[in-house]
């Protein structure tokens, strides 16, 4: 292999798959930072690239008594307290929620990525930023989206701005 070639080199791991998790943070990043709300760019790129890197090195440690499944359990376990971390109650609503479950769906992103769906994963991740953007539009332009929980906690963050 010539200097070239191994300074580019990652290996065990994978160009495309980094690029394909920095991507797929990236696009969900983006939705959440220019909507103002919390897990932007840098955060939604970390998570799937650190999902990503933790997994694949476990795949690559599975001849040496390490059960990827595990590794999973603990991605997910420490995500949840990422997610945790960025709910709040106010004034008895909880918010936050959404960006928690964002969280979770980078970090399963992250895994689909690992594991080697990497087209899969940026169908996933566009469906996310469907998801998010869909259902704020909807909450905006229809009254039955915007009833209850939701309508409370809009008056908050529009009262406190």
């Amino acid at each position: 292999m010539s200097f070239e070639n191994e300074l580019l080199s990652i290996a065990p791991y994978d160009w495309a798959a980094i690029g394909t998790a920095f991507f797929c943070g990236s696009i969900i990043g983006l939705e959440r930072q220019l909507r103002g709300k919390p897990v932007g760019i840098r955060t939604s790129s970390l998570i799937t690239l650190g999902t990503y890197i933790f997994l694949a090195t476990a795949f690559q440690l599975h001849g040496a008594a390490v059960d990827p499944s595990r590794v999973i359990g603990q991605v997910i376990t420490g995500i949840g307290f990422l997610g945790a971390g960025v709910m709040l109650a106010k004034n008895g609503a909880v918010v936050g929620v959404t960006s928690a479950a964002t969280i979770w769906m980078l970090a399963a992103i992250g895994v689909m990525i690992s594991s080697g769906y990497l087209l899969s994963s940026v169908k996933i991740a566009v469906l996310v930023v469907v998801i998010l953007y869909g259902v704020d539009f909807m909450e905006d332009h229809t009254k039955a989206f915007s009833r209850g929980v939701h309508a409370k906690v809009r008056g908050y963050t529009v009262k406190n701005k």
